[in-house]
């Protein structure tokens, strides 16, 4: 009866999935004072995983708080791009990270490699540390490249990151969830939606081995213009895409200098 009851709240507020968030719901709280508080959070937009604590990617349960980046389903299909390139033993350096949720999942199933992740946001910091100390990851406030050691110049493998990538003018246009409870940093993308990636692009030779790759999630109408920046910073490039998931994944390849080559 309590749980029928949840779900109809939360049908009511336009919740897609209400039966199963019910479910969630009962099972996160202590008592019926706390259920009726999630419940009407859930109601007023707070997104269920701020509620719960955690966020199902990629078959973990990711810790997450307030104010921190959700990660989506459809960044699964840019962990799939990292794994299929990678080396054994390779440095993978997670950027703009979030709660970690690319350089957890990697980890989780490529123990071989070593993880460094870097996030402005000490929330999201605190986050990523939770899910990527146990695997013996690394995590580093600040932005970009500026708090990684500097041993990983040239020394990284795989660089990747989901950066915001949603142009100014379309944030209002985002679902409350989003719009209200996510940092507006890990969303705007400034005017055309890839000023991050394009600083991310600028620095990237430069901690990337020869041969290594950047990866960054981006839209399917924004891919054009992200490989034609990383073509224009040296890099061979291309997008690759999943519709099922509706999820385009831009990559890039550094150049080998001719000395290496041979």
């Amino acid at each position: 009866m309590i749980l029928e009851a949840v779900a109809d709240r939360l049908r009511a507020a336009g919740c897609v999935f209400a039966d199963d968030e019910a479910r969630l719901l009962v099972s996160q709280a202590g008592t019926s004072a706390e259920l009726a508080e999630l419940t009407r959070r859930r109601c007023a937009g707070v997104p269920l995983e701020h509620l719960l604590g955690w966020a199902a990617f990629r078959g973990h349960r990711l810790a997450v708080a307030d104010g921190v980046f959700v990660p989506r389903p459809r960044t699964e299909f840019l962990v799939d791009c990292v794994l299929a390139v990678l080396p054994p033993g390779a440095c993978v350096v997670e950027l703009c990270c979030g709660c970690g949720a690319i350089a957890t999942a990697v980890l989780a199933e490529r123990a071989d490699v070593i993880i460094h992740a870097v996030d402005v946001d000490p929330r999201a910091v605190a986050c990523a540390r939770r899910n990527l100390d146990p695997l013996g990851g690394r995590v580093y406030r600040g932005d970009l490249y500026v708090p990684l050691p500097g041993g990983l110049r040239g020394a990284v493998d795989v660089l990747v990151a989901n950066a915001p990538y949603v142009p100014t003018g379309r944030i209002d246009l985002l679902p409350v969830e989003s719009r209200l409870h996510e940092p507006r940093h890990a969303l705007d993308g400034g005017a055309d939606g890839i000023d991050v990636q394009r600083r991310i692009v600028r620095d990237a030779a430069d901690w990337l081995r020869p041969g290594g790759r950047l990866l960054l999630e981006t839209s399917e109408y924004q891919a054009d213009v992200v490989v034609a920046t990383l073509e224009a910073a040296g890099f061979s490039s291309g997008a690759v895409r999943d519709e099922e998931r509706n999820a385009t994944v831009v990559v890039g390849q550094a150049q080998v200098p001719p000395s290496v080559q041979s």
